[in-house]
């Protein structure tokens, strides 16, 4: 079942996600219809609260980075051991923890399913180590780089609440706040379904 997804300005995007065990209802279904509904929307990563759950569930399939653009004609930006890196990258995060951050933050342009139509630079450090169970409620401890810890630190901040908007400078979410109340409204063109908290 495809969700729709929650906009910019509901409520569930700004609560920290609460742990879950392996009773919560119906969890592999929902683990699936995420995925199903991650992918209908051509992203990466998708996020509990984004589908209008406050709990610490999210996912990541880093894949359609892989892919290469036929009409681009650069040098290519990945090794090819990155890319199958990226090709094979799909995983569950569950009652994930951060446990550190490491290295020189650097610039990658985010966006996000819930603030469609919006990019902007985000600093991030490249290295990130986590704690978290997979579908299985088997535990990890893993350290990932570059794109993957992007991806993962896009998404756990989801799970803590937090948006790629609050990371960027004063004066650009003031230069951004126009089409970030349109999205709110509903007053936005996108292909997938969403969920407007006002509308």
């Amino acid at each position: 079942m495809i969700f729709p997804i929650v906009a910019y300005g509901d409520p569930v995007l700004r609560k920290v996600g609460i742990d879950i065990d392996k009773d919560y209802p119906n969890l592999a279904q929902l683990i699936a219809d995420m995925f199903e509904t991650m992918n209908n929307a051509l992203g990466v990563g998708l996020a509990a609260p984004q589908v209008g759950k406050a709990i610490r569930l999210f996912i990541v399939d880093t894949k359609p980075f892989s892919e290469k653009d036929e009409d681009d004609t650069e040098d290519d930006e990945f090794t090819p051991e990155e890319r199958k890196e990226l090709e094979d990258f799909k995983q569950v995060f569950i009652n994930a923890k951060i446990i550190e951050e490491e290295g020189e933050e650097w610039a990658f342009n985010e966006g996000c399913l819930s603030i469609p139509k919006i990019r902007e630079d985000v600093y991030r450090k490249p290295k990130v180590r986590i704690k978290f169970l997979d579908e299985n409620f088997v535990e990890h401890d893993k350290t990932f780089e570059g794109l993957i810890a992007r991806v993962i630190q896009h998404e756990y901040d989801h799970i803590e609440g937090k948006l790629f908007t609050d990371k960027i400078s004063p004066l650009r979410r003031r230069m951004i706040q126009g089409k970030l109340n349109d999205i709110t409204k509903g007053k936005v063109q996108i292909g997938y379904k969403m969920k407007f908290p006002v509308k």
